[in-house]
């Protein structure tokens, strides 16, 4: 009994693995949010409600989908060590949320618009990238505070500068700053710069100087972290795969000896008869 149950469970894991049952998730997953962008429009009393049924529709296949996936895995709790798989849980348990209460419809609609995120999830190629962004975020984070620093210092000297040409952009640090943010993002910046060249003919090496620091150096220093950890990842994963190929016959072989041992006693009871 315990050995069908076993069998059973990686059959079905194979199944929920397949091509094609996770392509039938990603049509699900992207109308669904067709559906979502098309609530955001005027549209006929029967549409709505035929929206609503395929709303409805959706959320009973993400919650039937998760329980083939616990069972695939044998029901164990250790499906939702993985992060992944917790995320999924956490998306569909968002979508069960009822729809009764007035209170509760913003609420629950704004949230069902995250049941798009979990392309993430079922994309490899997405889940790389992310697990890649995530782990970066420490070493960027130490970039940021040196990118802060060097908008703090050319914001008050900015603030010092320009504060009594144009109080509206330099009236103080924290209006500096946000001005400085603008012509980091190139908003409309050199007619910023212009205003202060007018008075101040050397004001272009302020400008220059804190675009070449933080929208090349500091910039390509992300760029270089997030490219750093994705390498690392893909080494990560080279390693693993042979290990896992290892692993995976070693599995096979096992289930050759049980079905050979399964054999071998069936003929020995029928030499018996």
């Amino acid at each position: 009994m315990q050995s069908a149950v076993i069998q059973f469970s990686q059959t079905l894991e194979r199944w929920v693995a397949s091509r094609g049952f996770q392509g039938a998730v990603i049509a699900v997953i992207v109308l669904s949010a067709l559906s979502i962008g098309a609530k955001t429009y005027q549209l006929p009393a029967w549409l709505e409600q035929t929206l609503a049924l395929l709303d409805g529709a959706i959320t009973v296949f993400f919650a039937l989908e998760l329980t083939l996936r616990l069972v695939a895995h044998g029901g164990r709790l250790s499906f939702f060590k993985n992060g992944w798989n917790l995320f999924d849980t956490v998306i569909v348990l968002v979508s069960l949320l009822p729809l009764s209460s007035a209170d509760t419809v913003l609420l629950a609609r704004l949230l069902r618009i995250f049941r798009v995120l979990r392309l993430v999830s079922l994309v490899p190629e997405l889940r790389h990238l992310i697990n890649a962004l995530i782990k970066s975020i420490p070493k960027m984070g130490y970039i940021a505070l040196l990118m802060f620093v060097f908008f703090y210092i050319y914001a008050a000297l900015g603030s010092t500068l320009f504060a009594e040409l144009e109080p509206r952009l330099w009236q103080d640090v924290s209006v500096a700053m946000l001005t400085l943010f603008r012509v980091a993002t190139f908003d409309d910046w050199n007619n910023v710069m212009y205003v202060t060249l007018e008075a101040y003919p050397l004001a272009w090496i302020y400008f220059i100087s804190f675009i070449f620091l933080n929208a090349f150096i500091f910039l390509n220093m992300m760029v270089g972290v997030i490219l750093d950890v994705m390498t690392q990842e893909t080494q990560e994963a080279t390693e693993a795969t042979p290990l896992a190929t290892a692993d995976s016959k070693e599995q096979e072989l096992a289930q050759i000896s049980q079905e050979m041992a399964r054999l071998s006693q069936r003929l020995a009871q029928l030499q018996q008869r």
